[in-house]
């Protein structure tokens, strides 16, 4: 596994687009908009820690022992029960977001407005974005045809700013690493409790499209320790295949050609199918390993797919920790 670090967060170690043939200033402007205009608000300033601990915010409500502070003493319930109970709080500290993004060559695929990997991009940058705080880390890791790359932490702005100047995505090669390795690779770096953004297609490079998946058990030890988000990013012409007559059909990591007839209605039917179970399958799978779930398509508009996923996730109740420090 080709797993380079990179630890100057004063550098930009992502690859650069042709500053010639991209506007990258004027791609970040237009994102940070959008951003901020339809989407913001996602986890902005101090968070929950997964620890009771010094906060501000009541969590649990415990019998006085003496040395406590005395300020947090609950006066209501202690006159009901007749013994001196105290709030205990959560802990809050700044947020530590790692972004791994799925740029392999199965990501370069794209029917609709974009491709796939364009909306990985843009979504993990507009994660970065809604980060941004005082005290809040973004690190970055890139999953292509190469292997395996990090970046180290930074502020929330200056990640989203380099997620837009990355260089074009490799079309061809099989990826040096699997998602599994590479969560695996997050598990070991993202020390601190914090929040972790998966962006991928949840493609497997051998096809399978019934659990168990390679990738569960990682991502399982991934939510123990921290909040998971999965971005699965599709595209409509892998859920169903349009009648388009005879097509020559490539995977553009193992290189394998196959010449099918789309007019064929059993096809397209069987197809379908395939695709229904794989969506079924790889959704249950991250709900059992306890992760978040959004689905963002290249038909779509990822800001209004974002920005309801964010609303729900402000109204649902915060996951809890119950661990003693």
């Amino acid at each position: 596994m080709n797993d380079t670090a990179r630890d100057d967060p004063a550098r930009d170690d992502l690859p650069r687009k042709d500053p010639v043939r991209n506007d990258a200033a004027g791609r970040f402007r237009r994102l940070e908009l959008t951003v901020r205009r339809r989407v913001d608000g996602l986890l902005q300033g101090d968070v929950d820690g997964h620890t009771l601990g010094p906060g501000s915010d009541p969590e649990e409500l415990t019998l006085y022992r003496p040395g406590q502070d005395v300020r947090r003493i609950d006066w209501n319930v202690t006159a009901r029960t007749g013994e001196p109970h105290l709030w205990r709080t959560r802990a809050q500290h700044e947020l530590d977001t790692w972004l791994l993004v799925d740029r392999s060559p199965s990501m370069t695929f794209g029917t609709a407005h974009t491709e796939k990997v364009d909306v990985a991009e843009q979504v993990a940058a507009a994660v970065g974005l809604l980060t941004t705080a005082p005290g809040n880390r973004v690190g970055v890791g890139l999953i292509d045809e190469a292997g395996l790359r990090w970046v180290s932490p930074r502020p929330g702005r200056a990640a989203a700013a380099a997620l837009t100047r990355l260089d074009a995505a490799g079309r061809e090669g099989s990826p040096q690493v699997t998602l599994s390795d590479a969560l695996r690779g997050l598990g070991a770096r993202a020390r601190r409790r914090g929040l972790c953004v998966v962006v991928t297609d949840l493609v497997a490079p051998d096809g399978d499209v019934e659990r168990p998946f390679e990738w569960e058990g990682p991502l399982r030890r991934l939510t123990a320790r921290h909040d998971v988000i999965v971005v699965e990013v599709d595209d409509p012409r892998e859920r169903e295949l349009p009648d388009v007559g005879e097509v020559v059909l490539l995977d553009p990591e193992t290189g394998v050609q196959r010449e099918v007839s789309t007019s064929d209605p059993e096809l397209r039917i069987a197809y379908a199918m395939v695709a229904a179970l794989h969506r079924d399958e790889t959704a249950a799978a991250v709900r059992a390993c306890r992760a978040e779930h959004l689905r963002v398509s290249t038909d779509q508009d990822w800001a209004a797919v974002l920005a309801r996923f964010v609303k729900d996730r402000r109204r649902a109740p915060a996951r809890r920790h119950r661990r003693t420090p």
